[in-house]
């Protein structure tokens, strides 16, 4: 992987898929920041990789409040003068049918899941143009590519990622900067894990219906979904924008 002392922020970086490929990027010889709104959980992650020999900045950091994105990106600016890799992996997932959704969760999720990009993406382009180069990798999910009932906010936000990534990558193309999505099928997330199946009713049913959506036969792991960021962040893909690039077990082949 061509990602040696690549500068790289990742949003949503305390937990999950974020935690994972921070980890993962600062193994690799990447200069990392990442963001969330927990102290504490980002504490911990650099705690974990300076166990590890590895060095991990965080900021905390909510991508719905404009003033936080513009902050994260001026500290790398500040820190290390570029910003090479922008991966916008801050989600939230709820659950509900279209017309039991309430406003706020609605507009919640569309805060976090897409004004959050289009934040990040806002302040972090400007510099990316004026370095000639530049990757932004979002994180949609394999439902922002497909219908899947009980999750309308979700699912429709994920929908808009997908949208938003193929708009970004032919706007900025010119300037260097390629624009790709990540999509990931269910994963083994705190998100997932808990937030949806552990709070669930019938959590043993709700995992069972999950898994069976994938025809590898499970969920995926985190670090499997950090392995594809880097693929995607990798300089020797270049060829490689506005793709959505879909790691889900088999689920799209269904």
């Amino acid at each position: 992987m061509n990602i040696q002392d690549k500068v790289i922020i990742i949003t949503g970086g305390s937990t999950g898929i974020g935690k994972s490929t921070a980890i993962l990027f600062a193994a690799e010889g990447a200069k990392v920041l990442i963001t969330g709104r927990r102290e504490d959980k980002l504490a911990e992650v650099q705690r974990e990789a300076e166990n590890q020999g590895y060095e991990i900045d965080y900021l905390v950091n909510d991508v719905s409040k404009e003033e936080d994105c513009k902050n994260a990106v001026e500290f790398v600016i500040n820190k290390y003068g570029r910003i090479d890799i922008l991966f916008n992996n801050a989600g939230v997932l709820t659950t509900g049918i279209t017309h039991e959704t309430p406003t706020d969760v609605w507009e919640q999720t569309f805060d976090i899941n897409v004004k959050g990009i289009y934040l990040m993406s806002k302040y972090a382009i400007p510099y990316m143009i004026n370095q000639g180069k530049g990757n932004i990798i979002n994180n949609s999910s394999i439902i922002g590519l497909r219908g899947f009932p009980g999750a309308t906010a979700y699912v429709a936000s994920k929908g808009a990622v997908t949208q938003l990534t193929r708009a970004m990558a032919r706007e900025y193309i010119s300037h260097g900067i390629r624009v790709n999505a990540i999509c990931p099928g269910g994963i083994e997330t705190p998100m997932v894990t808990e937030d949806v199946i552990g709070k669930s009713e019938n959590p043993d049913a709700v995992e069972e219906f999950f898994i069976s959506q994938h025809p590898i036969g499970r969920l995926g792991r985190p670090e499997e979904i950090a392995h594809s960021v880097a693929f995607l962040a990798d300089d020797n893909v270049e060829f490689m924008t506005g793709s959505m690039l879909s790691v889900d077990g088999g689920w799209t082949a269904t």
